[in-house]
């Protein structure tokens, strides 16, 4: 129990693991390659400006986000990197670029011209990536639309104050075990890349891969590689082959019991009274619900570790609280650890597991248990 978090239940943040994650992920890809830390979404609910810290120590100089707002914390937390905003901006907060000097994706003259008056009224040159939609069927150029991109881009490359930096575009199927879409991409990435560049218009610097990609395609590293999940110790899917990159899981999800109760047979617990006990049992109670990334759906499913046993949790989770049978652990009392997710050296259980048993990815589970639990950072 943290008296900081100012409740019974946590995030631990292993900083050291993250660190430990870092510096697998630079030697994959090499330290001839710009390492774009991704830390949007708060890191994936690990807390950016620690995990921003720690790439900080380990030489990463460009950061890469979802929203404005993350990047305004970043930059108010004192980050001086660059900062690459993975979405599009639209005209109405291009100033907020010029101000922080966040590096946008555009894949529109009408908008890029919007970025550059921003820049110029604040006697600025905004740097920015060209957004190539190779196959995901989000943000960016056409790939087979050339003619229209050529001509679009070069309404950017003659914008005043805005200067194309290079070319970026995202994999869909990069952790799957089939790679052929990927190289579909890859093939596409290229002859928009050659296509552009022969038509006298620079791209510099390009950035194709994710933590898959990093982890098993080695032909679209180019010049950046953005690793996001990799860098929290949750493998991007149970295709890829996880001998090729070591990681350690950053989060672990804790709580204490604050309510311990012995109950008789025909007792029942939770919304539904999904529970009912069928034999006199102890039921204690967490302040940790759905509220906090505890998926409600697991309920069924669900089960933590107590004092080195497994155990089940009893009726529906709430969305505050939730209750579980520790009938079978020894001497049980108020202020035990509960671990949520985690491992206490023995038995483990993995933001996979909690998201296979709810028809989700870990990358879910990390964002939503770093919304509202307060976060405890260790070494």
């Amino acid at each position: 129990m943290y008296k900081e978090a100012i409740r019974p239940a946590w995030a631990e943040i292993n900083l050291s693991n993250f660190d430990y994650n870092v510096k697998q992920i630079r030697a994959k890809m090499g330290n001839d390659r710009e390492f774009i830390g991704v830390i949007k979404a708060d890191a994936y609910g690990h807390g950016a400006i620690q995990c921003a810290e720690v790439l900080r120590e380990n030489g990463v100089k460009t950061f890469a986000i979802a929203t404005l707002q993350e990047a305004i914390t970043l930059r108010e937390a004192g980050a001086t990197e660059r900062i690459i905003c993975l979405g599009l901006t639209p005209d109405m907060y291009v100033d907020i670029l010029a101000q922080y000097d966040i590096i946008p994706v555009v894949d529109d003259s009408r908008n890029a011209r919007a970025i550059s008056d921003a820049a110029a009224a604040r006697g600025k040159t905004i740097d920015c990536l060209i957004a190539v939609d190779t196959g995901m069927g989000r943000i960016g150029y056409l790939a087979d639309d050339l003619n229209y991109a050529i001509e679009d881009i070069r309404r950017i490359a003659v914008l005043p104050n805005i200067r194309i930096l290079g070319m970026f575009s995202h994999m869909a199927t990069a952790d799957a075990f089939d790679k052929t879409f990927s190289h579909e991409q890859e093939a596409r990435y290229n002859r928009f890349y050659d296509a552009v560049t022969q038509a006298g218009i620079p791209l510099p610097f390009r950035t194709l891969a994710n933590s898959a990609s990093i982890m098993e395609l080695p032909t679209v590293l180019f010049d950046g590689c953005r690793p996001g999940i990799i860098l929290y110790g949750q493998y991007p899917s149970h295709e890829v082959d996880k001998n090729q990159l070591s990681l350690k899981p950053v989060m672990q999800v804790k709580a204490n019991i604050v309510h311990l109760k012995y109950v008789p047979p025909g007792f029942s617990c939770g919304y539904g009274r999904k529970f009912i006990a069928n034999r006199p049992s102890a039921i204690a109670t967490v302040g940790l619900g759905y509220a906090d990334g505890y998926p409600r759906p697991y309920s069924a499913k669900a089960r933590v570790i107590v004092n080195g046993q497994i155990c089940n949790v009893a009726g529906n989770i709430c969305m505050d609280q939730f209750m579980v049978d520790v009938t079978d652990v020894p001497g049980v009392k108020v202020g035990d650890e509960v671990i949520v997710m985690g491992t206490d050296g023995v038995n483990t259980i993995s933001a996979d597991d909690i998201a296979d048993a709810t028809g989700t990815i870990n990358y879910e589970i990390t964002c939503a248990f770093g919304q509202r639990l307060p976060k405890v950072f260790v070494k």
